[in-house]
């Protein structure tokens, strides 16, 4: 059955009224009809009427149901026409057509150059006796970058401290720079997740493990020993990068 219910207790204008609950009276009052499935129903206004249109002009909406005589609301499909429609005339994006593509694996690697190192170390913002990775680079603001940096030599002759790189790549002028020092260079690769596991760890339970180069041109460039890759036969069995992950591992500083 349906019924309602209502509240009664002191009118607001009263002096008597006050917000609280404890004068209020709960009332039920006697169903006036029992819900059945032959009174089931929406609410007035829930379900509307479709229009129907083509039956006839009597109805109003017969003939050209509303649409007018001839022009193009009047024609099926084109009442509203798609992102580009000139009217017919030549497209904007016809008219000037592209040439070449994007490349989807193209990285964007931003420069740092040897004096700035050597600023952020005389400054106490990089630690000269420990591997400079790119995490160090990201912690102290070093360069900002998305996917990578490349090691570039201006400012060589500044550069006065042995340090240890682990960066994307780098010049042949930088690398001959930091070797004269008895330094070291050594180029890693790193994808996207990689990446973001290496400069924002806390974000990973897991640490995962690093993807090695994707592409033939890539592999090439880290087997090289003239660019100091990571995975060439000479610097492969002498160094093993610190920002590099061969295997899974936990992470001891997550905090969920």
């Amino acid at each position: 059955f349906a019924a309602s219910l209502r509240v009664t207790g002191p009118p607001r204008h009263s002096p008597l009224h006050t917000s609280s609950a404890t004068n209020a009276t709960f009332k039920i009052d006697k169903p006036q009809h029992f819900v059945s499935l032959n009174n089931l129903r929406d609410n007035q206004g829930a379900r509307k009427t479709k229009k129907r249109v083509g039956r006839g002009h009597g109805s109003g909406h017969g003939k050209t149901c509303g649409r007018g005589q001839k022009g193009q609301k009047s024609r099926s499909g084109n009442s509203k026409p798609g992102p580009g429609f000139e009217g017919g005339q030549t497209p904007l994006m016809r008219v000037f057509p592209k040439r070449g593509f994007k490349n989807a694996l193209r990285r964007e690697l931003q420069p740092l150059n040897l004096d700035k190192i050597q600023h952020w170390i005389n400054t106490g913002r990089l630690d000269a006796s420990k591997p400079i990775t790119l995490k160090q680079i990201y912690d102290a603001n070093l360069v900002k970058f998305k996917d990578g940096v490349t090691l570039l030599a201006r400012g060589a002759a500044h550069l006065t401290t042995p340090v240890t790189l682990e960066v994307t790549s780098a010049s042949r002028q930088a690398v001959a720079r930091v070797e004269e020092l008895g330094g070291r260079v050594v180029c890693v690769y790193h994808n996207k997740l990689a990446l973001r596991a290496l400069t924002r760890p806390g974000k990973f339970a897991v640490l995962p493990k690093s993807a090695m180069p994707m592409t033939a041109k890539l592999r090439r460039r880290y087997e090289d020993p003239e660019r100091r890759g990571f995975l060439a036969p000479g610097i492969k069995d002498e160094y093993q990068p610190v920002s590099f992950n061969f295997e899974r591992q936990a992470n001891p500083d997550y905090v969920e």
